[in-house]
């Protein structure tokens, strides 16, 4: 009898511990979806997706906190992560964004690879597309972190305009269809996380008020030549300015802000991040209990930043406020375009919507590192309400 009981009670621990392992319910109630298109993460500088090994044991979204793309596709969400050049220009990844989407060869266009000294064509993604299909029935939905920010917006620029200079340099029949335009319907809302889309002074500090503009000019073309010779295809001789770190600096993130609309009919999100406190002088400093040790000296120095760019742009106060890597201010929408803050009950198309400013630094978005932070709920929230939105 004793040995029944014994074997009895074993079984009843082994259901015990199967049903606690098994996958809990979505706690997303999908039916009060007004659309469910997939959304699209997209990474930063010096990132990595899901077509790249590392993501396998350390995903950039998610960290160590887990795989957020996973526990979203679990909670209802249909979620996938691109991985783009960790450096490369916001025009390059773009389309290598558009290839993974598609499933299609990389083309970056006859003018733009001649102009920028690369090859036309990269990666063939035909056997290993991100999604199954897309057009202006099946939309997506875009999200960036960082410099992922700016290869979203790149991507629904070209997308809905094209490129009349790839047109002119390219015969019809070669031209690829991202060039060519007409797509703005293909998109259903960009999200801008984190995102330098006035530029980021991390460039511009180096331990001393302000820099001779001579200094400022070599020290811009150092870090240029060192982010070109950094991407994927090392060798390849590309221009010095084909890179992401160019288009990060401020005068150079005032000329893209031109060259990219704001969409009438696509949804615009952005979540600017801050980590710094306040001094008695006005000026920034980091909380360390949020911001990673690797952001803390740019962190200080930026937060007491002020100066003139090349172009004669004005660094003030109201840059210091920062996430250790993107000052807050650049983080909130382009300059150029119309914002307004995020209102649950007044959410327009053409607009960014500016959300509150996330409290923690440049990694909290993505889970951090050593100041872990659990996301999960913020993006079921997130993209909840993106969902709720009609198309």
């Amino acid at each position: 009898m004793k040995k029944t009981l014994k074997i009895v009670a074993m079984l009843l621990l082994v259901c015990v511990l199967l049903s606690s392992c098994e996958k809990s319910p979505a706690k997303v109630d999908s039916s009060k979806f007004v659309t469910s298109y997939p959304f699209i993460f997209v990474h930063g500088l010096s990132g990595w997706g899901s077509y790249d090994k590392q993501n396998k044991y350390l995903p950039y979204w998610g960290m160590f906190t887990g795989d957020l793309t996973e526990y979203l596709n679990e909670e209802g969400f249909e979620c996938y992560s691109a991985s783009v050049d960790p450096t490369g220009s916001a025009w390059d990844r773009a389309c290598e964004l558009y290839a993974q989407l598609s499933g299609s060869v990389v083309d970056y266009g006859e003018e733009h690879s001649k102009r920028c000294n690369h090859a036309r064509y990269g990666k063939d993604f035909s056997d290993m597309p991100l999604i199954e299909e897309w057009d202006s029935e099946h939309k997506i939905n875009l999200l960036g972190h960082s410099f992922g920010g700016a290869t979203v917006r790149m991507l629904t620029e070209i997308l809905a305009n094209g490129s009349e200079e790839e047109k002119k340099a390219t015969a019809e029949d070669d031209l690829s269809p991202l060039f060519s335009g007409g797509k703005a319907d293909w998109v259903h809302s960009v999200t801008a996380l984190a995102a330098p889309m006035n530029g980021t002074t991390a460039y511009d500090v180096d331990g001393s008020e302000s820099i001779g503009d001579g200094f400022k000019a070599k020290l811009y073309e150092q870090l240029n030549k060192m982010m070109s010779i950094g991407t994927k295809e090392r060798d390849d001789g590309r221009a010095d300015f084909d890179n992401a770190n160019y288009d990060m600096l401020i005068d150079n993130a005032k000329i893209m802000n031109e060259q990219i609309q704001t969409l009438d009919n696509l949804y615009y999100f952005s979540i600017p991040c801050c980590s710094t406190l306040q001094a008695e002088d006005g000026t920034q400093y980091p909380d360390e209990s949020k911001t990673e040790p690797l952001f803390m000296k740019p962190s200080t120095l930026m937060g007491r930043f002020t100066e003139t760019t090349l172009e004669g742009f004005v660094i003030d106060e109201s840059w210091q406020m920062n996430d250790g890597l993107v000052n807050t201010i650049s983080a909130t929408a382009p300059f150029n375009a119309p914002q307004q803050p995020y209102d649950k009950g007044n959410v327009q198309k053409g607009v960014w919507n500016v959300m509150p400013t996330y409290d923690g630094d440049h990694m909290s978005l993505q889970g951090g590192i050593t100041k872990k932070n659990d996301v999960r709920d913020f993006y079921t929230e997130l993209l909840t309400m993106i969902n709720g939105l009609k198309g």
